[in-house]
């Protein structure tokens, strides 16, 4: 099966929801300066791409042929995304120096892939929300389908380790449905 790659830029950075992903509640000048520091450190690491496939209702895979969250759905998109192997370099570089500063960049990393995925998926009109293995009652194994149909390895860099994680770290594997337009 034949897939597409595309390169994207998501939006600006939100910096919110860094600090949520870093689990601050409250941020202080200190906190603000170490963000703004990470994210100077970050410049030019991220490669935006996401691989994907869009199916007609009766080409679906058999893992989605009933699946609940697609039912209503004229066609679905199964799709790999990934910001690069750049921020994981980063992380581990700090991960001994200076724990802060990694737990500040694997929030960004973070950020970074959600809206990845999330400037993918706006693309699309009456789209449901996007799901992944492991979550949603798909199986966690369904990662190895995806994996078979899409060759992300190939295609975007992403590889699939035995215990079904992706590298680099920063990447999501996810379907949503398409509905019909009414």
């Amino acid at each position: 099966m034949s897939g597409f790659i595309k390169s994207l830029v998501p939006q600006e950075y939100d910096r919110r929801e860094i600090l949520r992903y870093a689990g601050v509640r409250e941020a202080t000048s200190d906190v603000e300066a170490l963000l703004e520091e990470c994210l100077k450190e970050c410049d030019g690491i991220f490669s935006y791409k996401v691989c994907y496939v869009e199916l007609e209702r009766e080409s679906f895979p058999d893992f989605l042929k009933d699946y609940e969250r697609l039912k209503g759905c004229e066609r679905a998109v199964i799709f790999v995304a990934t910001v690069g192997i750049g921020i994981d370099r980063l992380i581990k570089k700090h991960s001994v120096s200076s724990p802060s500063k990694a737990l500040m960049l694997q929030a960004i990393g973070a950020e970074r892939i959600e809206s990845l995925c999330d400037s993918f998926c706006n693309g699309y009109e009456n789209a449901t929300p996007r799901f992944s293995p492991g979550y949603a009652r798909l199986e966690l194994d369904a990662q190895r389908k995806i994996f078979s149909l899409l060759d992300p390895e190939r295609s975007i860099g992403v590889t699939l380790n035995t215990s079904l994680l992706m590298s680099p770290s920063k990447s999501v594997s996810a379907i949503f449905g398409i509905r019909s337009k009414k």
